[in-house]
């Protein structure tokens, strides 16, 4: 394999993130070539890569040669062991979010990676929701002047516990949603000061956290997080309120669900906003609303730039130091939901 060759990956895992995320969006990245899947499903595989090898374990794919990348989006608890064992045998490592089961386990990830010659990277896709770029955008522009509030929610309505691995995961919606919504507020605002959680499996039946409201303290500013799984009117995602006005917006970004209905990156809706928030701003005493143009949702970008990482011409999307933040307040939600308390950080 020579310089000018694409950088062969191999995806580990064909659940819903291999096959909704990962796969259509190495195939839309030029220099990226998907070369094999790790996969007990190979019917699975091959009804929608008919070309790709389907490899049976970790193992195969790191003894390959012409396999430069290897994407971990396997169950959590296969995280931590496998993006080392990939760093260890050479290889660059995207892997699925939250990147390791525990904050022990996701340090020492970290502390492999920061001697690896590899590249490494955690997939927290959501900072390219065409919502999350919009609202990133008019902060800078100082369209809500100083915030004073940031809501951000992600709610479900799953009443009915299933016998999925994610419906009994550690950390239920925390690990599972929480992740998102962490990475987006710490990138817009850095670490809080301290962290109040409350946790709570409220479904019949349900072992795992169904239900979280987290407040991230800074110093003026209060984050607010929330997650239900039992919220049948499940629209609101950002509540925004500062200085200079407020912002609010229903909805969740297009691309998920585009991908699952066939579209791909290129084609012309890819990452349309179809809800676009509502600015607020009270001037000469009257209620001004306005829709700003909403940016395109740009999940594609997150490959490119490790595409770009890899060969030496950028830093990984998402560096491992911003990636420990998000597992640092994971675990300060649980630790502060078990002791009733607020967790510094």
């Amino acid at each position: 394999m020579t310089s000018h060759d694409p950088i062969g990956v191999a995806i580990v895992g064909y659940g819903l993130a291999g096959q909704t995320f990962h796969a259509p969006l190495i195939g839309a990245t030029p220099g990226l070539r998907l070369t094999a899947v790790v996969s007990s499903r190979p019917e699975a595989v091959h009804a929608d890569l008919p070309d790709v090898e389907v490899l049976p374990d970790l193992d195969g794919a790191l003894a390959r040669y012409d396999i430069g990348l290897i994407v971990v989006a396997t169950p959590d608890a296969l995280h931590a062991d496998q993006s080392i064992a990939a760093l260890q045998a050479g290889k660059s490592v995207v892997v699925d979010k939250p990147f390791a089961a525990t904050l022990a386990d996701a340090e020492a990830v970290a502390a492999v990676a920061k001697d690896a010659p590899g590249v490494f990277s955690v997939f927290q896709n959501r900072r390219w929701d065409a919502d999350f770029l919009t609202l990133r955008r008019l902060i800078a522009e100082g369209e809500v002047g100083e915030i004073a509030v940031f809501e951000s929610h992600y709610d479900r309505f799953r009443p009915t516990v299933t016998d999925r691995w994610k419906d009994q995961r550690d950390g239920g919606v925390w690990a599972d949603l929480g992740p998102h919504l962490i990475d987006q507020a710490a990138q817009l605002f850095g670490t809080p000061i301290g962290v109040y959680a409350d946790l709570q499996a409220q479904r019949v039946g349900a072992t795992a956290i169904d239900y979280a409201h987290v407040l991230l303290r800074y110093d003026r500013l209060r984050v607010i997080l929330n997650m239900s799984h039992l919220a049948a009117e499940s629209s609101l995602r950002y509540v925004v309120h500062g200085t200079g006005g407020s912002f609010v917006k229903h909805g969740l970004d297009a691309q998920e669900g585009q991908s699952k209905a066939g579209l791909r990156p290129g084609d012309a809706d890819w990452g349309l906003d179809p809800s676009p928030g509502v600015l607020t701003r009270i001037v000469d005493g009257q209620s001004v609303r306005t829709t700003p143009e909403p940016e395109r949702g740009d999940y594609p970008a997150f490959y490119a730039a490790m595409r770009d990482a890899i060969t030496g011409d950028g830093q990984p999307p998402v560096p491992v130091d911003q990636a420990l933040t998000t597992m640092r307040i994971i675990d300060a939600g649980l630790k502060s939901s078990t002791e009733r308390r607020e967790i510094a950080l």
